[in-house]
């Protein structure tokens, strides 16, 4: 896969040229200690340990002046795409970086990929905005499928059809 090959964001966003000091890199197991670290931070249904070092050459990260600050795991077969998870950390949300890394990712995708799907939480409003902006589309929604304490939410599931 074409991101396993480090790269500036900013040739992903060349409107963003000053933001040279993020780079986008395939995950090491070294990086799995902060990305747990950063996923438990972020979500109340964290994956296990386990689960991230299970699919570590399925990962992405994000750095910041050296620093791990998101990651995202993403599945690909033949000429599909899926997003199963995208964080930033807690203190470096709010500033555009989920942007500029989803963006990173979908310019990073192999050029077999046709579609780029995921699934989001209903009530996750601010990333599927985010999502909506970045051109993918709602297609179904899933009943129940996330935990919501002791209750269950629906999923949103949207996709990206790509531009090559």
């Amino acid at each position: 896969m074409s991101l396993s090959k480090v790269f500036d964001i900013a040739a992903a966003n060349k409107e963003l040229v000053n933001f040279q000091n993020l780079l986008v890199g395939h995950a090491k197991p070294q990086d799995l200690v902060q990305i747990s670290a950063i996923e438990n931070q972020t979500s109340d249904y964290p994956y296990s340990d386990k689960q991230l070092q299970d699919c570590i050459d399925k990962t992405y990260v994000l750095y910041k002046d050296d620093l791990l600050v998101g990651f995202a795991v993403i599945v690909t077969v033949e000429n599909q795409a899926e997003l199963h998870n995208i964080v930033i950390a807690s203190e470096y949300q709010d500033r555009g970086l989920g942007r500029l890394f989803l963006n990173a990712l979908v310019v990073g995708l192999p050029d077999a990929v046709e579609q780029f799907y995921l699934e989001v939480r209903v009530s996750n409003y601010r990333a599927i905005r985010l999502y909506q902006r970045m051109g993918f589309v709602k297609i179904a929604e899933r009943r129940d499928y996330y935990r919501n304490g002791l209750a269950r939410e629906d999923a949103i599931v949207m996709t990206r059809v790509s531009n090559g």
